[in-house]
């Protein structure tokens, strides 16, 4: 049996019916660009969040670079970044004409080290920071991260792009973040038919700041108060997200199942999960498996290609280690555990509807390589 690492054609019945007598009806209505399909996404948003205000834009690339601009990033301010995300994190900065600096990474929960982070506060005085919640939760210790840049009149921008649905303390992790965003790429716990993204936040002033933004800086139609871009989330992919939110939370209860099978039986075959920390309840986005050894993480790999099941590498390298990064890094704070966890980090599949057979395929493959278990 072969097992995808990541299926999107999995989807609920009636699904593409639905979305098609959608995209009809809006075709023909000519509603391309805003309209109710995109306030209503934002209105939901804001709901399912718990924030104040949710506002749409393009990717979640942009999303960051409007969140930074709305905030006052610039040109030779220095930003912190988690030295372990996905590239857009550190090219976000960059593109706003900022530098970035790096921080390490904390191996029990893929986040930022919160003591090089209150290292690099401290030391580089930053006008903003970046972390990143990878893999369907946050840090341990987000609610330290939040205070410590409060106090240090840093602003704490908090990229979500993969942890919609996660929650922290029985709450949106979104919930009391001065300013977060999200991506809606079709990957995502919430994804579309393409890209797309969102920030938000409760300041009402940032929320006007970025909506203005990325929409060419717009005060009136032919009114310009900023130069900003065109960053607007078109209608249509607005209502294929309005239609996968009615489907999200059995989507990710389907992943929680998924995420509790490998709990309960991927220990079993020898191999070391990164959970989730004990405050968080996790959306299910990926399973984060690791492995230190190279040589036995190179045969393991070897015997998922063999024997057809889907695997990734969430993520293989650093930021400060990309030839990209060369011209622009300012500094790195902390040591090396990033590039601990990038070398021992391997993923293995996790999507909604997974079978129980499939989920007992890929374990006992795993199994075949590390030790062997019975998962029946």
């Amino acid at each position: 049996m072969n097992v995808p690492f990541i299926d999107l054609k999995r989807l609920e019945a009636g699904f593409h019916e639905a979305l098609m007598e959608k995209f009809h009806a809006m075709t023909l209505g000519a509603q391309f660009i805003g309209g109710a399909e995109v306030a209503t996404l934002e209105t939901r948003l804001q709901s399912e969040l718990q924030v104040t205000h949710a506002i749409s834009c393009a990717n979640g690339t942009d999303a960051l670079q409007l969140a930074l601009r709305a905030v006052g990033v610039g040109a030779g301010d220095l930003v912190l970044v988690p030295n372990v995300t996905f590239w857009a994190t550190f090219e976000a900065v960059v593109n706003v004409g900022a530098r970035p600096v790096t921080v390490d990474a904390d191996l029990r929960d893929g986040g930022v080290s919160f003591e090089a982070f209150e290292q690099a506060i401290r030391n580089a005085k930053p006008k903003a920071a970046l972390v990143a919640h990878l893999y369907g939760w946050g840090s341990a210790r987000l609610l330290e991260l939040r205070a410590l840049c409060r106090e240090q009149g840093v602003v704490l921008v908090e990229d979500g792009a993969q942890s919609f649905g996660a929650r922290y303390q029985g709450e949106p992790i979104y919930k009391g973040a001065q300013i977060s965003t999200t991506s809606f790429y079709p990957a995502k716990v919430l994804g579309g038919a393409g890209d797309g993204g969102a920030v938000f936040t409760d300041d009402a002033a940032l929320a006007d700041k970025v909506r203005r933004l990325g929409n060419h800086g717009r005060t009136a139609h032919y009114g310009y108060g900023d130069v900003g871009w065109n960053s607007r989330l078109d209608s249509l992919q607005a209502a294929f997200l309005n239609l996968s939110l009615d489907h999200i939370d059995a989507r990710i209860a389907s992943r929680r199942e998924a995420v509790a099978f490998y709990q309960k039986h991927l220990p079993a075959a020898g191999i070391q999960l990164m959970n989730a920390p004990s405050d968080y309840d996790e959306n299910g986005y990926c399973n984060v498996c690791l492995v230190p050894d190279a040589a036995l993480k190179a045969r393991l790999e070897a015997e998922l290609k063999a024997e057809g099941i889907g695997f990734g590498n969430i993520y293989p390298g650093v930021m400060s280690s990309q030839p990209g990064a060369v011209a622009s890094l300012a500094g790195h704070f902390g040591g090396q555990v990033g590039e601990q966890l990038c070398a021992s980090v391997l993923n293995l599949p996790l999507f909604p509807y997974m079978t129980e057979s499939e989920l007992q395929r890929v374990v006992e493959v795993v199994g075949s390589v590390i030790g062997g278990t019975n998962v029946r």
